[in-house]
């Protein structure tokens, strides 16, 4: 039986050599592992010296794949099988935030997920049903599943910032306003930004995004 702390993937220690004063914790998307997302940690370590980042390789086995690994299969497109599909990793995914946290002793607002595609799905879900606020949610090219249900099941609102190519072929584009108007109908701080032609990938001026973002984000958290 997978458990939480069965995840581990790629990491990469704070550029400072010290201990880490924050945490980024990459999700990646269906298909990939954790290394496809590691390759950002070097750019965000630029405004991050002092944070630590981890990769975690989804817990399955990709079903549509030879290879790679996913947070839930996306054989059946329904809502409520992804929903389904969701609800069965989040637990996963919880346990393995707090454990890391645990470990680097720090608290949830110095945490920021950072998601593409299957994984900014899996962010936004845990991310805004976590007791303790984040300190920030980055998602590219994803969705916001079952948005319906956020009224009743939202447990704190961390500041997320949302890039999607407008040329996406994968996710459609139109997932985008979607998810920020649920975000925003939750009293969610959310930042927007539509990429012309691009598909479903992450480009230079998503990547500056986020790393302003983040900087922003993590450096309002509380002192230790």
């Amino acid at each position: 039986m997978t458990t939480a702390f069965d995840l581990d993937g790629p990491r990469l220690a704070p550029a400072s050599g010290q201990a880490p004063k924050q945490l980024v914790v990459l999700l990646h998307g269906l298909g990939a592992d954790g290394n496809d997302l590691i390759s950002l940690a070097p750019y965000l370590a630029q405004v991050l010296p002092e944070a630590a980042f981890v990769s975690p390789n989804a817990p399955f086995p990709c079903d549509m794949a030879p290879f790679g690994r996913q947070w839930f299969s996306l054989q059946e497109r329904t809502p409520e099988a992804m929903l389904g599909g969701i609800r069965m990793s989040a637990p996963i995914l919880e346990g393995f935030l707090d454990a890391e946290l645990a470990k680097a002793g720090l608290t949830a607002e110095r945490l920021a997920l950072v998601g593409f595609s299957q994984g900014t799905m899996m962010a936004l879900h845990v991310g805004l049903r976590r007791e303790v606020p984040l300190g920030a949610i980055v998602g590219f090219s994803g969705a916001l599943l079952a948005p319906e249900l956020l009224p009743a099941e939202i447990r704190s609102r961390p500041p997320v910032l949302l890039v999607h190519g407008a040329a996406d072929e994968v996710v459609p584009a139109q997932a985008l306003p979607a998810a920020v108007a649920a975000l925003e109908a939750n009293q969610v701080p959310v930042t927007q930004e539509l990429r012309p032609g691009l598909g479903h990938s992450i480009d230079e001026r998503g990547l500056q995004l986020a790393m302003s973002f983040l900087k922003e984000a993590l450096a309002g958290a509380p002192p230790e």
